[in-house]
């Protein structure tokens, strides 16, 4: 079996903002993220054919990862007509029947590197794949046992497709990132680092502890700056050190809660059908009433 890894804050923030018509219910509130959320999820379930899959989200985009760093990512600047759609989503995924993983003190791309390490291990499970193409996840990587599907374009990356995209294997994102930065989550990395110099020496050395202090004894050919850029990363290895902890994913083992153990426990048995037509009762989108692929029972 396949298990499929959903970040459902990504297909939220990406329904909410595309150019299509807006969705209202029927008393005026903005529902384009909960749509377009159900929508991509109907045609995983359906056409494209997941049999066990889990969603993750932030439902609170804060987490403890702000008390490390004060400038880490914030629900600063969300529009609240998208914030506001976080629950409703969360609620829309329970009715469809799909285990649904929101965080509050982890974010959701935690739980699911967690849930990835821990169903990769069962030998029932042929692959699992983590329905995203956010960068951070690219950590989470084996092989091409847990693998990145980048269902937009329909590009799926293995642990050779990682090192094609970004440089580095999979084992070297978290550091990658320490130097380059994200702004998406608010940390900036350090100054002078950019793409190919930080694919370059953490391909070249792995990890930032075991990059040489003096770049004299850098063995990384073509590389421009290197006296400059050892000389940052001296001065800032604390900063580089703590924004790798940002960009590490946590597991089961740190606190992040997946109640589910076992891998059966992520079957899609089909939507409730009752449940399924009282929630699109409740927010007024009839044109959902019929999207769900199967049915319980």
């Amino acid at each position: 079996m396949r298990v499929h890894l959903v970040d459902a804050t990504y297909e939220l923030f990406r329904a909410h903002f595309s150019p299509r018509p807006t969705v209202r219910s029927r008393d005026g509130i903005v529902l384009s993220g909960v749509s377009g959320l159900v929508e991509q999820l109907c045609v995983l379930l359906g056409a494209q054919g997941a049999t066990h899959v889990a969603c993750a989200t932030d439902q609170v985009i804060r987490s403890f990862r702000n008390d490390l760093y004060p400038g880490y990512k914030t629900d600063a600047g969300v529009p609240a007509e998208l914030l506001a759609q976080f629950p409703i989503a969360e609620a829309a995924m329970a009715a469809l029947g799909l285990v649904v993983w929101p965080m509050v003190e982890f974010e959701a791309d935690d739980a699911i590197g967690a849930a990835a390490l821990r169903f990769a291990a069962d030998p029932r499970v042929e692959q699992v794949v983590i329905c995203t193409p956010d960068k951070d996840m690219a950590q989470c990587v084996v092989g091409s046992r847990v693998v990145l599907w980048d269902r937009r374009r329909d590009i799926v990356y293995d642990e050779a497709g990682v090192v094609a995209k970004w440089g580095v294997p999979p084992s070297g994102v978290a550091d990658r990132l320490a130097l380059v930065g994200d702004a998406a989550d608010g940390f900036p990395g350090l100054p002078g680092w950019g793409d190919k110099s930080a694919s370059a020496v953490i391909a070249r050395y792995g990890r930032l502890e075991a990059v040489p202090a003096d770049a004299a004894d850098w063995e990384v050919p073509g590389l421009r700056g290197a006296p400059a850029l050892a000389a940052v990363l001296r001065e800032r290895m604390d900063d580089a050190l703590l924004f790798r902890s940002l960009a590490t994913l946590r597991t089961a083992a740190d606190g992040v809660p997946i109640p589910q153990t076992d891998v059966t426990q992520l079957r899609w048995p089909g939507a409730d059908r009752a449940r399924w037509e009282a929630f699109c009762a409740e927010w007024g989108l009839p044109r959902l009433v019929s999207r769900p692929p199967r049915w319980q029972g």
